[in-house]
C-alpha cells in the first residue's frame, strides 16, 4: 500500500515527483504530498488525489534538485491533511513511509519523554523523530537512518532528506518494496517501476534490509549487517504505452479487453513448443518436481481463487492432492512441513506482504520446493523461490483484478500439465487434446467480452439492488466467488457466494423478490444439479441471472434470465465464465458512478499486514 518516489539529481526533479506519485496512485490515494530541499524542507499536502498536489505544486512554482513525494493509504491515523506524509522532524528531518511500524506505541511513548512533540496520529512521525534523534548525535544521516531502521518492528520502506545534506538522499526497505532508477546525472526512487520508467529503465531492486545513500554522483548500497552490498541494474521491460489509458474509459475497461492477448502472450512457449514441457520452469524444474506428492496454494484475494480453481484441475487431472490457504492464515498456525510438497504462491505484484510471509515461513519450517506464480520480474516472492512461472499480462493498474487473474489461471494449468506429465499420468493424445483446447482459450475469451451488450442491460437491475447472492458448484464455485468480489471491491454492493448445494444449509433464507442470485451455470456434469439448486431458489420467489453455454437448455422466463457463451470451453470455462462477472460489476460500477479503477478503502499492492 502507498507509494514513495525520492530524486537526486543536478535537474529540477520536481515534475519526476509529481508524474511519478501519479503512476503510483493506484496504491493508495487518501492523501499525497511532496517535500523538496530549497534552502529549507518545502513541503506540500492534501487530502485527496495526486491532482490536488499538483495544483499547489505548479501555484507555488516549487524547485529543486533533491526531494521525496507519497501518496497514501492509510493505516494509523485518519484521511487528513496532517497525517498526510512527508513528515517532517523539528523542520529538519522529513521522510515517507510504505509499511506498518508495529511498536509505534512504545517507541512513541519513549520519544516523548525526551521531548518530541507528535503532531499527526501516523505510525510514520515515530520514524522521523527517531532519525532525527539519532542524527543529533551522530551527525550522519546514513547511519543514523540505519540505527533507528533498527529500532523497529515491521515492515516498510523509506525515503529520508537532511535540511543541511542538500547532496544525499537515504532510503531502506524491509519488508515492503522499494527500487532505484539509475539515469545519467540523477538517481531515483519508487515503491514499483511504473514510477519512473519515463526517466530511466535501468532499475536495481534493494533486498530485504538494504539501506541506500544516493548522493548525485554516485551511490552505495548496504546490507542489513550494514555491510557495503552489490546489487545488479536490471533493464525493466515495462512500456510507457502500456501505463496509458488510451482509448478507454477506465483502466479496468482496458484490462479486461486487454485479456485475449494477455493470455495469449502467456501461453505462448507452450504453443509454440507443442508441448507442456517442464523446462518451461527451468533447468531444475525436473529435479525439484519429480518427487512431489502434494501441492500447497498460498495466496490472497483474487489469486486465492486462482488457487481453488487450480485444486480442481490438479486433483482431477495430474492425481496430486492440493490444499489451498489463505496466506495470512497459513503463516500464524501450526503445520506440519513435508519435503516433497511443492509449495506454489501466487501473487500478481510479487510483493504481497502476507503471500511473501507465508512462503518465508513454509521455507523456514522445512518445506523444500518452492514456486511462484508472479506477473513481474525480480519481486520479492520470485527471488524467495526455487521456480517462476511468469503471467504475462502487462501491467495492471485498474485495483479490481482481472487480467492478472485469467492469467494466473493459464499458468496453473500449464503447472498442472507439467506435474502430470513428469509424473507420466497423461497419454500423448491427451495432451493433444489440452493443447488444442488451450489454442482456442483466447477466442473464447473474446466471445465472452461480446456479451457485454446483454450483461450492461443486466447492470441497470442490478445497480438498484443492496445485495447480490453467487451461485457455482465444482470448480466453477471459485468464479462464483470471484464474482462477488468483484462486484463488492467496485461497485460496493454486498455479495456472497456459495456452492449451489448449499443453498438449504442457510443462504435460501436470504433469497426474495428483491435478492439477484448469480448462477454460473455451464454444461458440464453438475449441470443438472445445478438446475435443480436453481429450482429453490425460483420456488422462493427470487430472480435468477444465469451465465450459460449455448448448449445449456435453459428457457428464460419472467423471473430467469439468462446470458449464453457461444459454446461451452470444456476445462477452460472456468476461465471463460470469470469474463462475464467481471464485465458485470464494472457495469454495475458505472451506473452506480463508483470511482472503478480506485474503489475506496482498497490499494492495488497489498504491501501492510
Amino acid at each position: 500500500m502507498c507509494g514513495i518516489v525520492g530524486a537526486i539529481s543536478n535537474k529540477n526533479i520536481v515534475h519526476n515527483l509529481v508524474t511519478g506519485l501519479e503512476r503510483l496512485e493506484y496504491r493508495g490515494y487518501d492523501s499525497a504530498g511532496i517535500a523538496i530541499l530549497n534552502g529549507k524542507i518545502e513541503r506540500v499536502r492534501s487530502i485527496g488525489r495526486v491532482a490536488s498536489i499538483k495544483e499547489k505544486v505548479t501555484a507555488k512554482k516549487m524547485e529543486g534538485f533533491l526531494g521525496i513525494g507519497h501518496t497514501r493509504w492509510a493505516t494509523h491515523g485518519g484521511v487528513t491533511e496532517g497525517n498526510a506524509h512527508p513528515h517532517i522532524s523539528n523542520d529538519q528531518i522529513a521522510i515517507v513511509h510504505n509499511g506498518i511500524i508495529e511498536n509505534h506505541e512504545i517507541q512513541c511513548a519513549r520519544l516523548k519523554k525526551i521531548g518530541y512533540i507528535f503532531e499527526s496520529e501516523t505510525d510514520t512521525e515515530v520514524i522521523a523523530h527517531l532519525i532525527h534523534y539519532f542524527y543529533q548525535k551522530q551527525n550522519d544521516l546514513l547511519k543514523a537512518t540505519y540505527s533507528a531502521i533498527n529500532e523497529l518492528e515491521g515492515a516498510f520502506a523509506i525515503a529520508v532528506i537532511a535540511i543541511n545534506k542538500k547532496d544525499q538522499l537515504v532510503c531502506a526497505r524491509k519488508g515492503c518494496p522499494l527500487l532505484i532508477g539509475v539515469a545519467e546525472g540523477e538517481y531515483l526512487i519508487a515503491s514499483d517501476a511504473s514510477a519512473i520508467i519515463p526517466s530511466t529503465k535501468n532499475i536495481i531492486y534493494l533486498e530485504d534490509g538494504d539501506i541506500a545513500n544516493l548522493n548525485v554522483d554516485r551511490f552505495e548500497i548496504y546490507d542489513k549487517s550494514f555491510q557495503q552490498a552489490k546489487r545488479s541494474v536490471h533493464e525493466s521491460k515495462l512500456d510507457l504505452e502500456s501505463m496509458e489509458l488510451g482509448p478507454y474509459d477506465h483502466f479496468m475497461q482496458k484490462e479486461i479487453y486487454e485479456q485475449p492477448r494477455a493470455l495469449a502472450d502467456t501461453i505462448e512457449a507452450v504453443i509454440d513448443n507443442n508441448t507442456f514441457d517442464v523446462e518451461l520452469l527451468g533447468k531444475k524444474a525436473e529435479k525439484i518436481l519429480l518427487n512431489v506428492d502434494s501441492v500447497l496454494i498460498l495466496a490472497a484475494g483474487t489469486s486465492y481463487y486462482a488457487g481453488l480453481t487450480a485444486k480442481y484441475w490438479m486433483e482431477s487431472i495430474a492425481k496430486i492432492p492440493v490444499n489451498v490457504e489463505i496466506a495470512s492464515e497459513y503463516r500464524y498456525r501450526t503445520s506440519v512441513p513435508n519435503k516433497n510438497q511443492l509449495i506454489v504462491t501466487i501473487s500478481q505484484s510479487g510483493e504481497t506482504l502476507d503471500t511473501i510471509e507465508s512462503l518465508k515461513h513454509a521455507k523456514n519450517i522445512g518445506h523444500e520446493k518452492t514456486l511462484s506464480i508472479c506477473n513481474v520480474q525480480d519481486s520479492a516472492i520470485v527471488r524467495e523461490s526455487d521456480l517462476v512461472l511468469y503471467t504475462r499480462a502487462g501491467i495492471e493498474i485498474g485495483v479490481a483484478s482481472t487480467k492478472a487473474f485469467t492469467t494466473q489461471l493459464a499458468c496453473l494449468f500449464i503447472l498442472t500439465m507439467i506435474l502430470t506429465k513428469i509424473n507420466k499420468r497423461i497419454s500423448n493424445k491427451d495432451e493433444k487434446k489440452y493443447l488444442d483446447e488451450l489454442r482456442l482459450l483466447s477466442g473464447n475469451i473474446q466471445f465472452a467480452i461480446d456479451l457485454e451488450p446483454q450483461i450492461k442491460l443486466w447492470a441497470k437491475q442490478f445497480a438498484l439492488k443492496d445485495n447480490a447472492l453467487f451461485l457455482g458448484r465444482g470448480i466453477h464455485y471459485p468464479i462464483a466467488l470471484e464474482g462477488a468480489l468483484k462486484l463488492k471491491e467496485i461497485s460496493y454492493i454486498h455479495a456472497e457466494a456459495y456452492p449451489a448445494g448449499e443453498l438449504k444449509h442457510g443462504p435460501l433464507a436470504l433469497v426474495d423478490k428483491d435478492m439477484p442470485v448469480v448462477v454460473i451455470a455451464p454444461n458440464d456434469k453438475l449441470l443438472e444439479k445445478v438446475k435443480s439448486n436453481m429450482q429453490e431458489v425460483k420456488a422462493r420467489g427470487g430472480i435468477l441471472y444465469i451465465f450459460a453455454d449455448g448448449d445449456s437448455h435453459f428457457n428464460e422466463e419472467k423471473d430467469i434470465k439468462v446470458i449464453r457463451t457461444p459454446r461451452h470451453a470444456g476445462i477452460f470455462s472456468p476461465i471463460v465464465h470469470a469474463i462475464p462477472v467481471q464485465l458485470l460489476a464494472y457495469h454495475v460500477a458505472l451506473i452506480k458512478k463508483t470511482d472503478v479503477d480506485k474503489p475506496r478503502n482498497l490499494a492495488k499492492s497489498v504491501t501492510v499486514e
